[in-house]
């Protein structure tokens, strides 16, 4: 069974709202960990937190320093590589959809033409209200599958 998401919203009772933290912050802590391990990068994590005196550093504050110190030397081109911000992010998604959904209006079109290639076969003739588009498409995909029968044909000889 799977968890239900909780809903997000301030935790009113104190003590509920810090045993809410130490668990989120123990999961949060073992994501990162094992995002460290599973793609061998390096990650670190500084925590916050009205309930400590001091922020939670994983793995160790030696360690956060030079990652901090490497982050600081590397010069900026390296850094905003593969940066994007909202608006790039968006559009590079809608570049995307519109890809996929051209491949389906293809995907759909072919298998009308092949809907439309059975019944013509199946009437032994051409059906009304087929435009000259309609007709190169149907051509288009009768010579299709043709070349997918002579290669059948050809394999098996």
């Amino acid at each position: 069974m799977t968890r239900r998401k909780g809903k997000l919203a301030f935790i009113v009772k104190d003590s509920a709202r810090k045993a809410t933290y130490r668990k989120r912050k123990k999961g949060l802590m073992k994501k990162v960990d094992e995002l460290s391990t599973l793609w061998g990068i390096e990650a670190c994590a500084i925590i916050y937190s009205p309930f400590e005196p001091q922020p939670v550093i994983w793995p160790s504050p030696s360690w956060v320093q030079r990652a901090l110190e490497r982050l600081k030397t590397m010069p900026e081109l390296e850094l905003s590589k593969k940066m994007v911000n909202q608006e790039t992010l968006m559009k590079q998604m809608i570049l995307k959809v519109k890809d996929q959904v051209m491949n389906q209006r293809k995907e759909n079109r072919e298998k009308e033409m092949d809907l439309h290639m059975y019944r013509c076969i199946n009437a032994r003739k051409v059906l009304p209200n087929m435009n000259m588009n309609d007709l190169n498409d149907l051509a288009w995909v009768i010579d299709q599958n043709l070349k997918e029968v002579d290669r059948e044909l050809e394999k098996n000889e």
